[in-house]
Order: C-alpha cells, then sequence, then structure tokens
C-alpha cells in the first residue's frame, strides 16, 4: 500500500519553493543555514530575500502572501543568528581544523579570506562580505578561526546582515507594489538580482588573476 505524506515537494534551490512550502519560518531557517554553516553555501539567500518581498505585497503575484514584518523579522534572525554561529564555530574549532588539515582549498580559502579582512578591515569585509554569495558563507568561521575580536565582528555582522535582508526583501516589495503581475518577469529578474549578486566576486577573482600574472 503506497502512503502520502501529503508534503508538498520542496526544491532548496529554488526561492518560490521554499516560500511556498514554508513561508517565514523557511527564510529564518536557510538564512541560519547559508550563513552560519559551510554546508549552505549553495542556498539561494539573494533570490529568496528579494522574493519574500515580492509575495509581501498584495494582487500583484499569483503566489502565497507572505507578512512584511514577519518577513522582515525572520530574515533578521536568520542571518543574525546565522553569522554568529559560524564565528563560533570557527573560533572553537577553526585553528586546530587548519592546523591539521591538509586540503589546499581550505588553506587558500583561510589565507584569502586574511587578505581582505587585512585590506578592507574587518567591519568592511564583513558588511561587504555579506552581499557576495559562498564568501558570507565562508567568512564568519574564518574571521573566528582567524581570531577576529568578538566585540567588533558582532556589531559589524549585524550591521551587514540587516542592510542586506533589509535592503533585498524591501527591494522586492518595492517592486511588486508599483508593477501589476510582477511574477511574470520574476525568473529574469531572479536572474539579475543573482548576477549582480556574483559581480563583486567575479571582479575579485579577476583581480586576484591579474596580480598572480604580474
Amino acid at each position: 500500500m503506497h502512503l502520502s505524506s501529503g508534503l508538498p515537494a520542496v526544491n532548496p534551490l529554488d526561492a518560490g519553493s521554499l516560500l511556498g512550502a514554508f513561508g517565514a519560518l523557511g527564510i529564518a531557517v536557510v538564512l541560519f543555514a547559508e550563513t552560519g554553516l559551510l554546508v549552505g553555501f549553495f542556498l539561494p539567500g539573494d533570490s529568496l530575500l528579494f522574493t519574500a518581498g515580492l509575495l509581501c505585497t498584495t494582487g500583484a503575484h499569483s503566489g502565497p502572501h507572505l507578512d512584511l514584518a514577519q518577513v522582515l523579522a525572520a530574515a533578521a534572525v536568520g542571518a543574525l543568528a546565522g553569522a554568529q554561529a559560524g564565528y563560533v564555530i570557527g573560533r572553537r574549532g577553526g585553528p586546530a581544523l587548519l592546523a591539521r588539515s591538509r586540503n589546499k582549498h581550505l588553506h587558500e580559502g583561510a589565507a584569502r579570506a586574511e587578505e581582505l579582512l587585512n585590506r578592507y578591515g574587518h567591519g568592511k569585509a564583513v558588511v561587504l562580505a555579506r552581499f557576495v554569495p559562498v564568501v558570507r558563507t565562508v567568512l564568519n568561521p574564518l574571521a573566528g578561526a582567524l581570531g577576529v575580536k568578538a566585540r567588533p565582528f558582532t556589531l559589524w555582522q549585524v550591521v551587514g546582515g540587516l542592510v542586506w535582508t533589509f535592503g533585498l526583501v524591501l527591494a522586492g516589495y518595492a517592486l511588486g507594489s508599483s508593477v501589476p503581475n510582477v511574477d511574470r518577469y520574476l525568473l529574469p529578474i531572479v536572474a539579475v538580482v543573482v548576477a549582480v549578486s556574483l559581480l563583486p566576486l567575479v571582479l575579485e577573482l579577476l583581480r586576484s588573476r591579474r596580480r598572480a600574472r604580474a
């Protein structure tokens, strides 16, 4: 006999699927995993926040309706708690992991993170990392492993986290409020959001290659 759980199929890489299944709670969980756990680097943080803001509007889309206050609260809690958890994990286990590991990519990532922290300063690096996929996942535990002090890290990760989450949610909300049936253009809009978020990472990689050649 076949038993069905009745739960909808959820694609963790699709913002609309996650929001339709879990609502605001899903936002908190996804952002916590993406910013606090290294396994969450593939999750769609930027597109999730933007789409959630769009779904808070009334009558501009055909998807589930979300409450703006709940979305903002869930996004802030997930992003801030995730970054702090990643920092604590890195501070407690990072130095020993780096000392024992022979993984070339891990040591290169640690060296790159240290270079960014030294070049931009701890505050600017932590804030800017929020807007770059993968980097916002890796920098928090590496900041703990590399000995960044807890007080300035906490201050700047809160600043960066609030600007990132509130900015993308409210951008989606503003667009959904001003453009009728905006969900018709959701896929290309999300593609643009993702492309823009990846641009700093691409530019940094190009700069690194130029410096290596020089």
